[in-house]
């Protein structure tokens, strides 16, 4: 008892220690808090996670370099005003649906679906300054500092991709880059954003009553489920009559007044809105290629590279319903055409990949796969690439792919779960196979051995273990003892252990069944 209530206030007083020496001051708000994660901690998960997350969440948007060096400046402007003076980096991501994020240590992406909607160059900086917010106000450091003071440790999640296709297919530590790119916030840390954001904006010499305008336009259009807002911004800052009502105090507060910007932002969207309806084919396309619908599809493609030939995505879009036909060298030839567009775009090269695995070409196939998965890690990578070590004889290189690719919650994931038990059952069946001492009406003692895996086994050979009651040491052991008949998945088998009857059930404490050999069913 002395023990255990001294392991316990030592605990607590590490806790409380922990506390203390965690606390700091906000660098927006003032306030004291609870700090573990540093400042340099914050920049080095951004610069580890800003490329993958934006690889995950439809990649870079390159064709109008001047719209993103516009966005930049933007950006710029507000950093320079910032409370905090973090390496802020901004990004227009390829993706129709109208969102925006960031990240700890001030990476921010601003999707092109929502550069269609915004309509000055003001409301363009009340979305950056509240994304600017999150980053300074250490929102997203937050977040991760709770999830370690309740779980002890920070834990990523798959998260979907812009493409179906790869939903959940994200994989290894890129897995963390898609959780804070697709993080929710409190509503205090929300409030904190607009608050701040609309402060930055005026000292930045924007009108922040466009952020009032704007929140207000955001709860018409969230009254609208239909709209595409609800699976973007307003999944993670979801908008609200409590929100206008604080942004119209605040501007009251700080006043209205400031450069709105109509004419600059027409002028810098003007290419981007002229090429929207060639993305609106292309999203359509898509839909249609995942209903199966391979004449709408593959029209929506041709009609949406007529748009905007420049585009990589629409390449792939032919090169996916290429594949889907089991047309694989055609498939190939619309991704290499995608990869000489945009090299740096992890899918065309996982596509590339398969399609060349499904062409028997496994060493050019290799090379793309590791390509894509030094994009972005993904699970179809990984389990091809699995596959092609297993058929070079490389088990541990077959092994490591596998295991990877089993991190995924999806079909492949699963997949390549049942391969590396496959490969790694017999070498370790005790990690698979669950083993203990059972007893029958009369006392009479088996090993029991039960099959959770999705892999019928054969050939289980058991031993069984006996200890003293008095020291707890093994005093003998039996010989393997062969369990004559295939356990199928989720199935038990037995063999009785000749000459050992047990009087009480608590006997059986003393005896322990190890697996000693198996062999997967043929």
């Amino acid at each position: 008892m002395f023990k255990r209530n001294l392991s316990r206030n030592l605990s607590v007083l590490l806790l409380v220690t922990l506390l203390t020496s965690a606390c700091g001051i906000n660098p927006v708000t003032k306030k004291r808090e609870f700090q573990v994660v540093s400042e340099s901690q914050e920049i080095s998960i951004g610069n580890q996670n800003y490329a993958p997350a934006r690889q995950s969440q439809g990649g870079d948007y390159i064709i109008d370099p001047e719209l993103t060096a516009y966005v930049q400046s933007v950006g710029n402007k507000l950093a320079a005003v910032s409370d905090r003076k973090l390496p802020y980096e901004f990004i227009i991501l390829n993706d129709s649906v109208p969102n925006a994020w960031a990240m700890p240590g001030g990476k921010i992406a601003f999707n092109r679906g929502l550069l269609y909607e915004l309509n000055s160059e003001a409301e363009l900086a009340a979305v950056m300054g509240h994304e600017m917010v999150h980053a300074a106000a250490r929102h997203g450091a937050k977040s991760m500092e709770r999830g370690m003071l309740m779980q002890g440790a920070m834990v990523a999640v798959g998260m979907a991709t812009q493409d179906n296709n790869y939903a959940n297919l994200i994989v290894g530590g890129a897995q963390l880059g898609s959780q804070l790119a697709t993080s929710k916030y409190g509503r205090d840390a929300e409030s904190e954003a607009d608050l701040y954001g609309m402060q930055y904006m005026k000292k930045a010499g924007y009108d922040p009553a466009s952020a009032v305008t704007l929140q207000e336009t955001f709860v018409r259009l969230s009254a609208d489920r239909s709209s595409n807002f609800i699976q973007g911004l307003f999944a993670s800052h979801p908008p609200s009559e409590i929100r206008v009502a604080a942004n119209k105090a605040t501007l009251a507060q700080i006043g209205a007044g400031g450069d709105w910007g109509k004419e600059i932002y027409a002028q810098k969207v003007a290419k981007l809105k002229s090429t929207q309806a060639a993305y609106k084919a292309y999203d359509e396309g898509v839909k249609a290629l995942s209903e199966k619908n391979i004449a709408r599809a593959t029209t929506l493609a041709k009609q949406a590279i007529a748009g905007e030939p420049r585009e990589a995505r629409f390449q792939e879009l032919l090169g996916d319903i290429a594949l889907s036909q089991k047309k694989p060298a055609e498939a190939l030839s619309y991704y290499d055409k995608a990869i000489q567009m945009q090299p740096d775009y992890f899918k065309p090269h996982v596509q590339a990949g398969i399609a060349l695995f499904d062409m028997g070409r496994k060493a050019e196939a290799e090379k793309y796969l590791n390509k894509s998965n030094a994009l972005l890690p993904t699970a179809p990578s990984h389990y091809l690439l699995g596959k092609i070590a297993e058929e070079h004889g490389d088990l541990t290189n077959a092994l490591k792919n596998y295991q990877v690719a089993a991190d995924s919650n999806s079909e492949i994931g699963k997949q390549s779960t049942a391969e590396y038990v496959r490969l790694d059952l017999p070498e370790h069946p005790a990690k698979y196979l669950q083993a203990a001492p059972q007893t029958d009406g009369n006392g009479n003692l088996y090993a029991v051995v039960q099959n959770p895996t999705l892999l019928a086994v054969e050939h289980v050979r058991v031993s069984v273990v006996q200890y003293d009651a008095q020291t707890g040491r093994a005093i003998a052991q039996s010989q393997p003892m062969p369990i004559s008949f295939r356990i199928p998945p989720n199935k038990r088998g037995q063999v009785a252990v000749d000459g050992v009857r047990l009087k009480t059930q608590q006997e059986l404490r003393l005896y322990k069944v190890v697996v000693e050999a198996a062999e997967l069913a043929r």
